[in-house]
């Protein structure tokens, strides 16, 4: 078992879950050694956060384990690079509750609302390209590139006002980013500079964006973001561009990953399909789905000063990765964790993150988007299964699945 080498994290999900019952096991926070990656010090290692109540404890808690210094990488990168990716997941307060404040005073409950309307339209419009699609191709299609990749990518670009004719663009930046270094999305010799140029295209169209906003504001999110004002303060257009760059990574990775390995997990519990289908607005499956699949693998926080977790004593700078996959399938929290149980309740999960100041701003409306589309699937798609194994993403971070080859029998 080896958390630093992305060999780990390609082994089957049986595999992966058994290595995380042993962790939970394990006394003490165990500690790897880092990955190394070419024109970057090694580290000096990282110790892992495996059971549900120490991870909440450390979430909960920022004072005594800090994101500013990295969220989203082991890797100790500079500053200025961990804000520009990581936004508000690589802040720490006041400035992390500055921006979070002005970010969500831009999706008021109306805001969100009408966001609900736009997630039916899109999702509708999505499924009508997928029936196309499988038309021309004797039924078949991939669930990933045709349904579950456009629905949350389109409406994060209606939010903030991206014309037509630049969403290819941010489709192809944002996958970039989510890949890593995965080949079929970073085909270079330097995938940390095509890594950087994704990033800087989607700051530079959001800034370019964000100005044109400034004085003929609309009614969306980009607008609501460059007029927000906390405490007489405002959100600089760079701050925006990076906010912007959040929402294509986690608004995007978590809503994708969610409804594929949704249908993965349907077509290997037919009762559970069975179950949906049945009551296709049961209240309690999508948290479920995302309990179950655990879309982001983990996140980073950095120990402040000497102090303990669940007890065992840590030392002022040392790295702890906060396994959510293993939080998620903890036996003392969630009777059969292995088991997609679409009923289940309470559900304590952490897909979204735990609770504290860096739970998912977006859960809400990630929630609604995952509903409404597998309502629509198994209301409207009764016929469609899988013919395929999942192609699964290569990627330390991601929990992701590429794609998803899938076929309307009728």
């Amino acid at each position: 078992m080896d958390l630093g080498n992305r060999d780990f994290w390609a082994l089957p999900w049986k595999d992966r879950y058994t290595a995380f019952a042993e962790l939970r096991a394990t006394e003490g926070l165990p500690w790897f050694e880092e990955p190394e990656f070419p024109g970057f010090p090694k580290g000096d290692g990282f110790r892992v956060v495996a059971r549900h109540a120490d991870v909440d404890e450390v979430s909960r808690n920022p004072q005594r384990f800090c994101s500013g210094r990295g969220a989203v990488s082991i890797l100790d990168l500079p500053a200025e690079a961990h804000e520009f990716f990581g936004s508000l997941i690589s802040m720490d307060a006041p400035r992390h509750t500055k921006i979070r404040r002005i970010a969500a005073a831009a999706f008021t409950p109306k805001r969100v609302s009408g966001l609900i309307d736009d997630v039916e339209r899109i999702a509708e419009e999505v499924l009508a390209r997928a029936r196309a699609k499988a038309a021309d191709h004797g039924g078949e299609f991939d669930l990933v590139t045709e349904i579950a990749a456009p629905l949350p990518l389109l409406l994060i670009c209606d939010m903030m006002g991206i014309p037509e004719s630049r969403r290819a663009d941010v489709f192809t930046w944002s996958n970039m980013i989510l890949a890593g270094d995965d080949p079929e999305y970073v085909t270079s010799e330097n995938p940390l500079q095509d890594y950087l140029t994704a990033g800087a295209g989607l700051s530079g169209l959001m800034t370019e964006l964000a100005a044109s906003v400034e004085d003929d504001p609309r009614d969306d999110v980009l607008s609501a973001l460059v007029h927000g004002e906390v405490d007489g303060e405002r959100l600089t257009h760079q701050e925006i561009a990076s906010f912007f760059i959040l929402l294509c990574v986690a608004g995007n990775e978590t809503t994708r990953n969610a409804v594929t390995h949704g249908i993965w997990g349907l077509h290997l519990d037919p009762e559970a399909r069975a179950q949906w289908t049945a009551e296709p607005e049961l209240s309690t499956a999508v948290d479920e789905v995302v309990r179950w699949a655990s879309p982001i693998n983990w996140m980073r926080r950095t120990v402040v000063e000497d102090t303990t977790v669940g007890g065992v004593p840590v030392a002022a700078g040392e790295k702890l990765l906060l396994l959510y996959g293993s939080a998620n399938r903890d036996e003392t929290v969630f009777t059969e964790p292995d088991r997609l149980d679409l009923r289940r309740s309470p559900n304590p999960h952490q897909g979204f993150g735990a609770h504290g100041p860096h739970f998912c701003l977006g859960a809400h409306l990630a929630r609604r988007e995952a509903g409404v589309m597998f309502r629509r699937l198994l209301t409207e798609m009764g016929d469609l299964e899988v013919v395929g194994e999942p192609d699964r993403l290569q990627s330390i971070f991601v929990n992701g699945i590429k794609h998803l080859p899938v076929r309307l029998a009728g």
